[in-house]
């Protein structure tokens, strides 16, 4: 072997050496975003479920979403802006790290406003074919004791309940869109994981988090990720996931608000 070829092997080998360092480090980073947001919601999520299972039967158990902090007005609007807030912060860090050397983050998650009629027409669909089947399967798993009762509201009536509970709709729309699609799946694309595998890990971690309500919301959303995760692989786009997904929750969170005394919900 003459030097050009020592000189090659050698150069194999650090760009062989820094390929795994580069895998090493994007594996860490994807278990400390998740670990601050998501991953960490549904460890809770997976506990809370296993609290209710050792306290009675799912169908008995409820699952509240948007409490209030306080019974002082301006105190518990201070809570739920600064809870809306910093759980926007794993989104930030998300961006951040794949802005990594020069790549455009809200260009590669389809963040950017290149096409607005698109995402919106788009979103508006998606919301439509999940909304239906989604609200039927969450009747079907109440009826097999799968599911716990869901209040998508405990807030107080005061004048920014409604405000409120369309922000923090689109909170949840972005930080999981962004972090479990956008984020997750192009992660696992530079670690060159195959479509299968990436579209069920992201559907996983979706439904994991969602366990806290019971199993069937579980499957619910998981199948619900397969969804979004397919049109995030074919499109690139990430923003009609979050309108759907806005659209859903204030559907849900609003709707629930308005409708829950003249319906009689609990």
């Amino acid at each position: 072997m003459n030097d050009r070829d020592d000189a090659a092997s050698d150069a194999g080998s650090r760009e062989l050496a820094a390929e795994d360092r580069s895998r090493t480090r994007i594996r860490a980073e994807i278990w400390i975003v998740l670990g601050l947001s998501l991953g960490q919601s549904a460890v809770y999520a997976v506990v809370s479920l296993i609290g209710k299972l050792t306290e009675g039967p799912l169908r008995d158990q409820t699952a509240t979403l948007n409490a209030s902090e306080s019974t002082r007005e301006y105190l518990d609007l201070t809570y739920q802006v600064l809870g809306i807030a910093f759980a926007l912060v794993p989104v930030a860090l998300a961006l951040y790290l794949l802005s990594a050397n020069g790549r455009s983050a809200l260009r590669t998650l389809g963040l950017d406003r290149t096409r607005p009629w698109f995402d919106v027409g788009a979103g508006v669909g998606l919301a439509a074919l999940i909304g239906l089947p989604g609200l039927a399967f969450y009747f079907i798993g109440r009826e097999l004791g799968m599911t716990a009762t869901v209040v998508p509201s405990a807030l107080n009536e005061y004048w920014w309940t409604v405000p409120v509970l369309i922000l923090s709709a689109m909170q949840n729309a972005v930080l999981e869109e962004v972090v479990v699609v956008g984020y997750l799946m192009t992660r696992l694309r530079d670690l060159g994981w195959e479509l299968p595998a990436t579209l069920a890990t992201s559907a996983l971690v979706r439904g994991s988090y969602h366990l806290y309500q019971g199993v069937g919301p579980g499957i619910g959303n998981a199948v619900m990720g397969v969804i979004f995760g397919y049109w995030y692989y074919r499109t690139g786009r990430v923003m009609p996931l979050i309108i759907a997904h806005t659209i859903l929750d204030i559907v849900a969170f609003v709707g629930y608000a308005l409708l829950k005394d003249p319906l009689g919900l609990p």
